[in-house]
């Protein structure tokens, strides 16, 4: 039975029921397989969910300084999910270019004159796949490291946690999950760089102090786990790791030397190209939704802060530049300009003074 998130506690029980139950998901698939992949971002959507439900119970003074680490926690994991995005389109292309060699594959079974244009399909989807590689590589040097996806750091004090109402224990346990579970796609589906070895994971699974919660106990286990599995298997290769790309990816490295004539390796062909392309669809239409709820969410704390202020003449900027500034005042109607989206402009809330907009 899943723990109850109607408490600070919870919340944290919850986040370590979670990530165990993604242990046994990865003991009972295939390693970094769609099915695994897909549980990562289901979790992610859960832990953001509750969160959010349990925030809006901690009676949390509007326009204090917990607001905008809630803001800047889910820019962070928005601009993580927008790199996760840029893997998969760039995954989308590659399949395309799958369907398109099968396809001159199954003609050159009935036409053998059509040897020399199969021979080509082959050459461009094996160059479209160290292609990806080679782009996402790049893509995970410029954009990753600024998002500092890292897990085990050093647990706050007691005093520092129970910060407004637990407030900020709460967002460190969404911090540590999310970048874990953002870190495991980015190896799956865009590229794997060596962060941390197996032994570095188990002295952090073993290193405890006495206020660690189990969360985090959780979370050292699982990356341990992941991160041997990748030693144990193929050293520390960088590139995507996703299992049906890998397999797709090696049928098609066994016809460099010509397509045959048997359908046999088409079939093979079109099943892990056919897996990989629905699965991947899949994950995206999950990141879609998981970014419209961090909209939906944002846009509640907003709310929250805007009807806790009462009587007091506040605002809040939803989007500033050299010359303008946007408020929201407390009936929710725009004093000046508009704004292009809510959720990700430079938010912050105030009390309004004249010829001062800090």
């Amino acid at each position: 039975m899943k723990p109850s998130c109607g408490s600070v506690n919870g919340f944290y029980a919850f986040v370590a029921h979670g990530v165990d139950d993604l242990g046994r998901c990865l003991t009972s698939t295939n390693f970094m397989s769609v099915t695994f992949l897909q549980r990562c971002v289901a979790l992610l959507r859960s832990v953001h969910s509750q969160f959010m439900s349990l925030v809006q119970k901690l009676h949390l003074p509007p326009g204090e300084k917990w607001f905008d680490e809630y803001m800047d926690e889910s820019a962070r994991v928005w601009d993580a999910c927008h790199v996760l995005k840029l893997g998969l389109a760039s995954m989308e292309s590659y399949c395309a270019t799958g369907a398109d060699m099968i396809s001159i594959l199954e003609r050159h079974r009935s036409n053998p004159q059509l040897v020399r244009q199969a021979m080509r399909a082959i050459s461009v989807c094996r160059r479209a796949a160290a292609g990806m590689q080679e782009e996402n590589r790049v893509l995970t040097e410029t954009r990753i490291e600024a998002l500092s996806l890292r897990t085990g750091e050093k647990v706050p004090s007691e005093s520092k946690l129970n910060g407004f109402n637990g407030f900020r224990g709460v967002l460190h346990a969404m911090r540590n999950v999310s970048s874990f579970l953002l870190m495991v796609l980015l190896w799956g589906l865009v590229h794997w760089w060596p962060c941390c070895s197996s032994s570095q994971a188990a002295t952090a699974s073993s290193s405890s102090s006495s206020f660690e919660p189990t969360y985090m106990l959780s979370i050292a286990r699982l990356q341990q786990r992941v991160v041997g599995e990748i030693e144990g298997t193929g050293g520390r290769r960088q590139g995507v790791l996703l299992y049906e790309f890998r397999r797709a990816r090696a049928a098609t490295e066994e016809l460099r030397e010509g397509p045959g004539d048997g359908g046999e390796m088409e079939e093979s062909l079109k099943l892990w190209f056919g897996l990989l392309r629905s699965g991947t669809d899949s994950i995206a239409g999950q990141l879609d939704d998981f970014l419209d709820e961090i909209v939906e969410g944002r846009k509640k704390l907003v709310d929250l802060c805007s009807h806790s202020l009462q009587q007091e003449e506040s605002y809040i900027v939803l989007s500033t530049s050299s010359n303008q500034i946007t408020y929201l005042e407390k009936n929710g109607h725009l004093t000046s300009g508009g704004c292009s989206l809510l959720a990700f402009s430079e938010i912050k809330i105030g009390r309004k003074e004249t010829g001062n907009t800090a």
